[in-house]
């Protein structure tokens, strides 16, 4: 669905690859993209204050001044189809390619990117860096939001030290709920907000995050897409708000 936002469109079967220079990757290099988060996340924060994004800023992707701080945003594409693990190789090759490849492209519209803050802190892994190296996450977008989740209500995750250093970013949205609302995030969790809705059974994070088998792996690729699709419907309803102001 194409949504008309003052001068621009949110369309959520955009793409992102296919406005990215070749070799170079849409988080950073899609002029689309980042337009995309501008006009999505720029809005009035849980306790009211304007979140405006500005893109005029020297080499930062987004940015934000105010009373409630600076943060340096960046993208991330947060739902990975692993193609590229060498782990699972045995059970990517048994993909057919057309479904591979449908599943990449989902995953490069609107509703399979986020944004973290990109600044480094001590010289220690951002957010985007810790999810996609930690064994126990492995990029996984459900299990970092499961890390969120247990990090506002107080309870270990494998991010938790990551989290910590951008403590100001997660207090402008009060809640575990304020940030799922902010990000549209309602179709990863239950609708108490009390648990968040796993792409494979989930008992903890003491084992691989990796699927383990063909499908497992069909298993988390719908629901993954589900997902998607679910979003990119909330992000359309919440576009055409924007519109009508």
């Amino acid at each position: 669905m194409t949504i008309v936002t003052q001068n621009h469109r949110i369309d959520t079967t955009f793409d992102f690859r296919s406005d990215t220079p070749p070799g170079k990757d849409p988080d950073a290099h899609s002029p689309t993209l980042r337009c995309y988060h501008r006009l999505l996340w720029s809005k009035p924060l849980p306790g009211g204050d304007m979140f405006n994004l500005v893109v005029t800023t020297p080499r930062v992707y987004l940015h934000h001044q105010s009373q409630a701080g600076e943060f340096f945003l960046s993208s991330d594409a947060v739902i990975p189809s692993f193609s590229r693990e060498k782990r699972m190789s045995r059970i990517i090759q048994q993909v057919p390619a057309e479904e591979l490849d449908a599943f990449l492209a989902i995953g490069y519209t609107i509703g399979g990117m986020m944004v973290f803050p990109a600044n480094r802190v001590d010289r220690k892994a951002t957010i985007n860096g810790a999810r996609g190296l930690h064994p126990r996450i492995k990029d996984r977008f459900d299990l970092t939001i499961e890390c969120i989740r247990r990090y506002y209500h107080n309870q270990d995750s494998p991010l938790d030290a990551t989290f910590d250093r951008y403590s100001d970013f997660f207090k402008l949205f009060e809640d575990f709920r304020g940030y799922v609302e902010f990000f549209l995030l309602q179709d990863l969790v239950t609708r108490d907000c009390s648990r968040v809705l796993f792409f494979t059974p989930f008992t903890g994070f003491e084992t691989s995050p990796l699927p383990d088998s063909l499908e497992t792996y069909g298993q988390y690729r719908q629901f993954a897409v589900e997902f998607i699709q679910a979003r990119n419907k909330r992000i359309s309803r919440f576009a055409s708000t924007l519109r009508q102001r």
